[in-house]
């Protein structure tokens, strides 16, 4: 790693959703930064949750960028991103089963599926990596993974012997699942997931009733997507002769955590923690004068885990101030100063047009970077 002048800038946002991607964010405050500041030493580490962006993350931090096209969440083909260094590989859903590939109206939430998941794991086998980053969040599915373990060879059988369609709205009929034919590369990798929620796969708190609706489902789709979650629960517990349902994590992106648990021996991290490791932002921080960091909403979701609090706590352990910045936030001062940050930056109190914020966010943040850099490092 280069070596730094004591008293440098390490810039680690994530995205700004809808508006600028998180390396984006991370050059427009560094713009600002440097436009007052013109000397000042500013690294700019770009950090995801898990989420969106995590594959970029990895790339802005060193590794290779291999292109893949894979089955999307309504079954068509999208070009999709995987990130490769030595036998690692960051495979992140979102570019396969993202609720992003799809638009409001055509989405349909009873046969999503993340089959494209699974392809992007079999690209990084199929590129000798050994170790697999499985970034979750985003998910247009609620399949409970099975989609994602079809595409890497298992099938997923009805009462009659005949594969199950895609979708969640099918596991209704599942019976049982034939793992003869499953990728045996798989056995043999270390899968680590990188999730940014807690949820179970079942009940009140698990995938389908918490997320289900966020992707377009009505009430009685959710009750059919919840039957069918129970339903490949049992059978994939009779594969694989453990209950992996209420383990932490199960519900991430409509239940491909279970999977990823079950079929994969996946072990499950929170993935900001895990991307700060990744990316080597603990290396960043001995002798840094200010970290900012930020997400589009600071909100009461950002407290559960999200990236500026986890930036906050990591900085917080070498003693180094961190500054937030956000679009909005709905957090009081004290609640942002107990979770870490010394000052908040908004855009919205620049620009309180929201639409505005939206579609100029680049020169907002850069202007915030100008101010952080008159208020802080003038002295």
């Amino acid at each position: 790693m280069t070596a730094r002048r004591k008293g440098h800038i390490v810039v680690a946002p994530d995205k700004f959703r809808g508006s600028r991607t998180a390396a984006e964010v991370a050059a427009d405050l560094r713009a600002g930064l440097l436009s007052v500041a013109v000397d000042a030493d500013v690294v700019a580490a770009p950090i995801a949750d898990g989420g969106e962006g995590t594959v970029e993350a990895a790339l802005a931090s060193g590794y290779t960028r291999v292109p893949v096209t894979v089955t999307g969440p309504d079954g068509a083909p999208v070009q999709a991103t995987i990130a490769v260094s030595g036998d690692t590989a960051v495979v992140e859903l979102a570019q396969a089963s993202g609720l992003q590939l799809v638009t409001q109206v055509s989405r349909q939430p009873l046969r999503a599926t993340s089959y494209g998941t699974g392809e992007l794991i079999r690209a990084g086998l199929d590129a000798g990596c050994r170790t697999i980053v499985l970034g979750l969040g985003g998910s247009a599915n609620t399949d409970g993974g099975a989609g994602m373990v079809q595409a890497l060879g298992a099938r997923v059988l009805d009462r009659s012997g005949h594969d199950v369609s895609a979708g969640g709205g099918a596991l209704v009929d599942v019976s049982r699942v034939d793992l003869t034919g499953m990728d045996p590369r798989v056995e043999s990798a270390a899968f680590i997931v990188a999730r940014d929620v807690d949820n179970v796969l079942l009940g009140s708190d698990g995938a389908a009733a918490v997320f289900a609706p966020q992707k377009g489902a009505t009430g009685s789709q959710i009750a059919q997507l919840e039957a069918g979650l129970a339903r490949w629960s049992d059978a994939v517990a009779s594969a694989v002769g453990k209950d992996f349902s209420a383990v932490p994590g199960a519900g991430a992106a409509g239940g491909v955590g279970f999977a990823a648990m079950a079929f994969l021996n996946a072990q499950s991290r929170p993935g900001v923690e895990l991307l700060l490791e990744m990316v080597g932002f603990p290396e960043l921080l001995p002798g840094a004068r200010l970290v900012i960091t930020g997400e589009g909403s600071l909100d009461m979701q950002s407290l559960g885990g999200k990236v500026p609090v986890g930036v906050a706590r990591a900085a917080g352990r070498h003693q180094v101030p961190t500054i937030a910045v956000a679009g909005v936030t709905s957090l009081p001062s004290d609640t942002l100063t107990a979770a870490g940050f010394q000052q908040t930056y908004t855009l919205q109190q620049i620009e309180p047009d929201l639409s505005v914020c939206m579609t100029q966010a680049d020169r907002l943040l850069q202007r915030i970077g100008q101010l952080i850099a008159k208020d802080w490092l003038s002295s």
